[in-house]
């Protein structure tokens, strides 16, 4: 008889039993990994394009549409799961039809692109509480709807650069079964962060794990018996959860848990599924572990992204200003309380000069006017490289970097 207990974020728990080992993490499949809305005067024809062009996308990660990604339209829209990370896109036109769909969303705090033809006008065929977002003119020339489906893709976290795992375990105990992981997950899209492959000679050990921690959407926490002995691992663990970043529990055979993490989501083991003591696992069960990943990176990054948006409506609210909404890039739009508008980017992880002008070529792109803003979340990033984002800060003009926890100290005193 197999158990895997499924730990859900608010604590409660439900224990599965399984006759069959090759039954292992079924629970993962019942419900999906990511869904995406259509909404507005869209057409059979551009759902089907948009369809079939996602659907390669993230066939790339194997995931598979109607199972690990779920698209809804209209009304289908009210029955998604709320904990899964999710994005919208709205179809203009003079109609408006799916008006109230589309405001519950962008209520809610979620990523909306609005969408027009290459010869509308935002103004005219999109709702006015949608016009204030960055939006997308589809091209005569993009048949296949690829820049929106990216675009989308995008808002869900589901581009390669985007996918981070971070692998916690003690060497002695579970060294074959981390490697093994850490080469899986790099094969399904992947950047996983594991100790021994991805520090370089000489860096500062620690300093450099606690970097690549922040950066990460999941922790894989193997959880051996002695695992708790060690105060580096207790530490990940900790420092994991005071960035809000989840954490799958993979148990070994007659282990019993720290009761520490039981705020995690969970997966027991048995000794079948242990080729040796510490490792390789199964080929079957290692793969559904993979798929667990993935539907636990999708609620966790629908949580940081909701989380870090919450903090900032705060500070912006706390000084007068509003939030108008998320649109595509996940740009947030800010009013302040002198009615200049804001364009706000937030960033989960780690912001890079990369990420900065990345901001500044989509804020160009969408027209905005004004500097855009990179937001994120300092806590846990390495003092070299804050200093490193304060020099970017004084010498590049185009963007600036912004701590969530200063923002409405820092806008407080704009003067653009």
């Amino acid at each position: 008889m197999r158990r895997l207990l499924q730990t859900s974020r608010d604590g409660s728990k439900k224990q599965l039993e399984l006759e069959q080992p090759t039954r292992a993490l079924v629970w993962t499949r019942l419900v999906s990994i990511y869904e995406l809305g259509v909404l507005g005067a869209v057409s059979a024809p551009d759902v089907d394009r948009l369809t079939k062009t996602i659907t390669r996308l993230v066939s790339d990660f194997g995931l598979g549409i109607g199972s690990d990604f779920v698209v809804r339209q209209g009304v289908n829209i009210e029955a998604r799961d709320k904990r899964a990370a999710f994005a919208a896109t709205y179809f203009g036109d003079t109609t408006q039809p799916d008006v109230n769909l589309a405001r519950n969303l962008a209520r809610a705090s979620l990523p909306i692109i609005p969408t027009i033809s290459s010869t509308g006008s935002f103004e005219d065929l999109v709702p006015d509480f949608l016009r204030s977002l960055n939006g997308l003119r589809r091209r005569t020339d993009d048949h296949d709807l690829l820049e929106l489906a990216t675009g989308l893709l995008e808002c869900l976290g589901l581009l390669r650069p985007q996918r981070r795992v971070f692998v916690s375990y003690r060497r002695n105990e579970a060294r074959a079964a981390a490697v093994q992981l850490h080469d899986l997950l790099c094969a399904r899209g992947f950047d996983v962060f594991l100790d021994t492959h991805d520090i370089r000679p000489g860096e500062p050990f620690q300093e450099v794990l606690w970097h690549r921690l922040c950066d990460s959407d999941v922790v894989v926490m193997l959880d051996t018996p002695r695992y708790f002995e060690s105060k580096w691992t207790r530490q990940e663990i900790g420092r994991a959860r005071a960035k809000e970043i989840h954490v799958l529990r993979v148990i070994w055979p007659a282990h019993t848990p720290n009761k520490h993490t039981d705020f995690a989501e969970s997966i027991y083991l048995n000794a079948a599924d242990l080729i040796a003591a510490d490792g390789p696992i199964r080929s079957e069960t290692a793969d559904q572990i993979a798929l667990a990943v993935e539907r636990l990176r999708s609620r966790s990054i629908a949580a940081r992204h909701m989380s870090i948006a919450g903090r900032l409506r705060a500070e912006v609210e706390r000084i007068g200003g509003t939030v108008e909404g998320i649109g595509a890039h996940r740009a947030i739009s800010l009013r302040l309380a002198d009615d200049q508008q804001i364009w706000a980017y937030p960033v989960v992880g780690v912001p890079t000069a990369d990420l900065l002008n990345d901001v500044a070529k989509k804020a160009r792109r969408a027209d905005q006017d004004g500097t855009p803003f990179l937001v994120y979340d300092h806590i846990g990033i390495r003092d070299q490289w804050l200093e490193h984002l304060a020099w970017l800060d004084e010498n590049i003009s185009s963007v600036r970097a912004l701590k969530v926890g200063e923002a409405g100290w820092v806008l407080a005193a704009l003067d653009l």
